[in-house]
C-alpha cells in the first residue's frame, strides 16, 4: 500500500490557506463571466507551451497561439507535440466538466496516448505502460541520475497510487493530493515517453475536479517553465528507486508545488483586474458618447471600440440592467439613450 511521507510545515500551512482563500473567488468560474471560454483557451495555450517547453520544445508562446488558432495541415514534430498536448487538455477538461474524471490507469494511458500520438517510433510505447527498464540521465553530462522501478512493478505501483488518490479524495486537502500524485507518478515513470506531460495534465485535472476548481483556467506548468532546472530537481529523485523508496519525503516538493499555484493565482488575478478595468472603460465610452450625441447604436459602438457583436450586446445589457440605459426602436433601427431621457 502506498503511504507517502510528508510533513505539514508552517510554510505549507500558510501556502494552503492562501490558495484556498484566493481560489474561492474563482470556484464557480463566475468571476470570469462571458470571458470564461477565452480564459480556458488561453490557459490551455499557455500550458501547452510551458509543459512542452519543459521537455525541450523550441516554439515560442506566440507561435503556439498562432498554431492552435490555425491548426495547419502540414506540421513538424514540434508543432504536433503542441497540438497533441492541447487536445489532451481539452479532452480532460470535458471529462471534468461532465463529472466523468477519476484517476485510473486507463485514464492516464489515454492521456499519454494523446500527447505522444505520431511522435514515437514504436507504437507499443503509445498508450501503454512501459515494458522495459529506463534510466534518467543528466541532459548535460549524460550520467545516470535515477533508476526508476522495474517495468514489472509499474502496474502495481501505478494502481496503488491511483487508489491512494481516489480513496483520499475529500479526505486529504486537494493541493496535497495533487502534489503527491504528481511527484510519485514522475518517480514511477510508467511510460517510455510522455511521463512529465501526462503527470502535469492529470495533476491539473485533480485540481479542477476538486472543490478548488482552478485547473481549467490556470497554467501551473508556467511556473515550472520559468526555472526548469529547479523543477526537475524538486520533482525528481536520485539513485536507485529500490534503495531510496522508503526514504522518499514529499515535504519540500509540496511546498514548491503550492508556491507555484500561488504564483499562478497571482497571474490570473492580474488578468481579471485588467479585464474589469477594461470592461468599465468600455461602458464609460458608451455613456460618454450618448452624453455627447444623444444616443448610440451597435454600429457606432463597434466602430469606436472594435468589440465583437456579442461583447457589444453584453455591454448594453449591463447598462440596461443597471438602469442607466433605455433601448429605443427595434431591429436595425435600435439605439440606446440615457434611461432618464
Amino acid at each position: 500500500m502506498f503511504e507517502p511521507q510528508y510533513e505539514i510545515t508552517n510554510r505549507l500551512v500558510k501556502f494552503i490557506a492562501e490558495i484556498h482563500t484566493k481560489a474561492a473567488a474563482f470556484a464557480d468560474n463566475s468571476a470570469f463571466g462571458a470571458e470564461l471560454a477565452k480564459y480556458r483557451a488561453d490557459a490551455r495555450a499557455l500550458s501547452s507551451h510551458a509543459s512542452t517547453s519543459i521537455e525541450g520544445n523550441p516554439l515560442a508562446l506566440t507561435d503556439v497561439k498562432q498554431l492552435l488558432k490555425n491548426a495547419p495541415e502540414h506540421i513538424r514534430d514540434s508543432e504536433k507535440e503542441i497540438l497533441n498536448y492541447n487536445q489532451a487538455l481539452e479532452k480532460t477538461d470535458q471529462k471534468v466538466d461532465a463529472g466523468d474524471w477519476k484517476i485510473t490507469a486507463t485514464q492516464l494511458n489515454a492521456i499519454q496516448k494523446t500527447v505522444t500520438t505520431d511522435l514515437l517510433p514504436n507504437p507499443f510505447h503509445i498508450g501503454e505502460l512501459r515494458n522495459d527498464q529506463v534510466v534518467i540521465r543528466d541532459p548535460r553530462s549524460g550520467s545516470i541520475i535515477f533508476i526508476p522501478p522495474n517495468h514489472k512493478d509499474v502496474p502495481s505501483l501505478l494502481e496503488e497510487l491511483c487508489r491512494f488518490v481516489n480513496d483520499n479524495n475529500g479526505v486529504i486537502d486537494p493541493l496535497l493530493l495533487a502534489g503527491i500524485f504528481h511527484r510519485q507518478f514522475v518517480i514511477i515513470h510508467p511510460y517510455m515517453d510522455g511521463n512529465g506531460r501526462t503527470a502535469r495534465i492529470a495533476t491539473s485535472a485533480i485540481l479542477a475536479a476538486s472543490e478548488l476548481k482552478i485547473g481549467s483556467v490556470f497554467s501551473f506548468e508556467n511556473y515550472y517553465n520559468q526555472n526548469i532546472t529547479k523543477y526537475f530537481n524538486m520533482v525528481g529523485m536520485k539513485g536507485d528507486y529500490y534503495e531510496t523508496a522508503n526514504e522518499i519525503d514529499h515535504t519540500q516538493w509540496l511546498e514548491y508545488f503550492c508556491e507555484g499555484i500561488l504564483d499562478e493565482l497571482a497571474r490570473v488575478n492580474k488578468l481579471l483586474s485588467a479585464q474589469k478595468t477594461n470592461n468599465l472603460a468600455h461602458l464609460t465610452v458608451i455613456l460618454d458618447f450618448i452624453d455627447l450625441h444623444g444616443s448610440i447604436n451597435q454600429q457606432q459602438y463597434g466602430r469606436i471600440t472594435e468589440r465583437s457583436l456579442a461583447a457589444r450586446k453584453k455591454d448594453f445589457k449591463k447598462l440596461i440592467d443597471a438602469g442607466l440605459l433605455a433601448r429605443i426602436g427595434k431591429g436595425k433601427n435600435t439605439k440606446y439613450q440615457r434611461a432618464d431621457v
